[in-house]
């Protein structure tokens, strides 16, 4: 049998479940805390009927989904639902701040209604920070306007650094990630975007699916906030348009093996020049992440990754612009110096790899890990109308002491178009340079360059001819060696033809060799016996792989 709603308004402050079809011609009103659980035609649109009203409609669909609605997944039908403010998800379901169970949000489209509601609230505040207690900020003045989930910018500050934790009573703030040079007590900006969906008051929420569902930001509203904590946010085949701030934002370990997949993210500032764009893709704190066949466009930086174990596997994202000779920021920002991730099969256009350290309380190189455990292969690279400056690959140290210890580029192709580059990877050194006389294990092999002045290889293999006799050869490794490194190891010099004595005198007894000479250590010295002339080939490598 069908249960029909008759014309009429019905208030109810209890929960009320129908387990038969029912259908509505009158509306409810419910109190907030009281349950509307349709078991049998669990959907957006019967919730629409019953209420009347697309937001109130949502959240109690969405608070019925969390508790005993026999089904795992909540089909919005296809229908767009234009919201007038924030959707703050916790409140749907009052006194609840914990779920782990897999639940799905799929098939129809979020847009904001264009109102103050939607403005960022910002709050300039003096607070004091010590390396010691890298994820807390005290004695922060102007407390109480701080809102859990803000931007926290200020001298020192890396990037995508957020509020997770406002302590009132104790004037404390609990921060995302450490600030890398910020002791003492300074000023700080805290801004608080306004997201269509935000998770950020769940203590810890886990197993959160989206799929199939446009976040229609329209330059009015960010995207989607993850909880404070969580396992296996999942965000597939959505597609994210036009944010005002960011698409995807986590305030602290909400993203713990997070699952992007198969979206769309389309950035509000396409005509901008890339040194005027402000927004951001995602951004993640914790471990695991997996980014797969994704698409953006044209963002300030595609993604913020602070975490380790990440893969990011078969993406385009592109951040160019119509400058000649113009600015170009990192497409992926790694901020950690041992991610122990990949970068694999992606298409990587107009933008760069920048791997940093900025999420570090103490930069200097100390007790932890350098600079490692990254491996970039197979991936498409290319740029048009930039700056012979331009580099695909960027290391910025935010402290001194630092090397490499374990980066693998390899079988990549780089190519650029109206215009030649020096080469595809540097250090930054506004902040400090690498210890190249420390590198280990550091492998650039199988690329292929187009449009590059200097390419580099790690080993790289060199031919000098000797056509003046000389007992010394000085051999140059020509700018070949990645990140103007020294010529640290000789693995093999061979003989290419004979090594003459004279032309009627072959010399036979082996050369020894002399690495890391020269004003910048990047040559080194064959040496033989007695003056011969001839050709070697040398096998070469910038640093230890043992």
């Amino acid at each position: 049998r069908e249960v029909l709603v008759s014309a009429g308004s019905y208030y109810h402050d209890k929960h009320v479940t129908f387990q038969s079809q029912v259908r509505f011609e009158g509306t409810v009103a419910m109190a907030p805390e009281a349950r509307l659980i349709l078991q049998r035609n669990f959907d957006y649109q019967t919730y629409l009927d019953a209420f009347g009203n697309e937001e109130l409609a949502f959240r109690k669909a969405y608070q019925a989904l969390l508790n005993f609605s026999d089904h795992d997944s909540l089909d919005l039908g296809g229908r767009r639902i234009g919201l007038t403010a924030p959707l703050d998800m916790q409140s749907a379901e009052p006194g609840r701040t914990t779920f782990a169970t897999r639940r799905v949000i799929r098939n129809g489209q979020f847009q904001p209604i264009a109102g103050p509601a939607w403005d960022p609230d910002v709050v300039t505040s003096q607070a004091t920070y010590a390396a010691a207690s890298p994820l807390t900020l005290t004695g922060v003045a102007n407390i109480a306007g701080i809102a859990r989930g803000s931007l926290v910018t200020g001298t020192g500050v890396g990037r995508e650094v957020y509020v997770r934790e406002v302590n009132i009573g104790a004037q404390s703030l609990t921060l995302s990630q450490p600030l890398y040079d910020a002791d003492g007590t300074q000023g700080f900006t805290f801004t608080r975007f306004k997201y269509l969906l935000d998770f950020s008051g769940y203590d810890d929420l886990s197993q959160m699916i989206l799929s199939d569902v446009e976040f229609r930001c329209n330059g009015v509203a960010s995207g989607v906030m993850l909880a404070r904590q969580g396992l296996i946010f999942h965000l597939r085949d959505c597609f994210i348009t036009k944010p005002a701030d960011r698409g995807l934002t986590s305030i602290g370990s909400g993203c713990q093996g997070m699952l992007l997949d198969r979206c769309n993210w389309t950035s509000n500032e396409q005509a901008l020049l890339v040194e005027q764009r402000k927004t951001i893709g995602f951004n993640s704190n914790a471990n695991d992440v997996k980014v797969r066949d994704n698409r953006a466009v044209m963002f300030k930086h595609f993604a913020v990754m602070g975490g380790s174990g990440s893969l990011v596997v078969g993406n385009h994202w592109f951040h160019g612009d119509t400058a000649t000779d113009g600015v170009r920021k990192g497409g992926v920002v790694i901020t950690i110096p041992n991610p122990k991730a990949a970068i694999t099969g992606n298409y990587i256009d107009n933008n760069f790899i920048e791997w940093t350290n900025e999420h570090d309380a103490t930069p200097d190189l100390g007790q932890q890990f350098s600079f490692g455990g990254l491996t970039i292969s197979g991936n498409i690279f290319t740029a048009n109308d930039v700056a012979d400056w331009f580099r695909w690959i960027v290391i910025k140290p935010f402290g001194a002491g630092h090397f490499i210890h374990g980066l693998t580029v390899a079988d990549n192709v780089f190519r650029t178009l109206n215009g030649q580059i020096e080469r595809v990877e540097d250090v930054d050194t506004t902040f400090a340079d690498l210890d190249a006389n420390r590198m280990r294990n550091v492998t650039f092999a199988g690329n292929v360059f187009h449009g590059v002045t200097d390419e580099a290889r790690n080993p790289v293999s060199l031919t000098h001819t000797q056509n003046t006799p000389d007992r010394i050869w000085i051999v140059d490794t020509d700018r070949q060696l990645p990140f103007g490194g020294r010529a640290r190891v000789i693995e093999s010099v061979v003989p290419v033809g004979r090594i003459a004595v004279s032309a009627y005198s072959i010399l036979f007894v082996q050369p020894w060799v002399d690495p890391q000479f020269g004003p910048d250590l990047t040559q080194f010295r064959v040496i033989f016996s007695e003056d011969v002339t001839g050709t070697v080939r040398a096998s070469v490598r910038m640093d230890n792989p043992l």
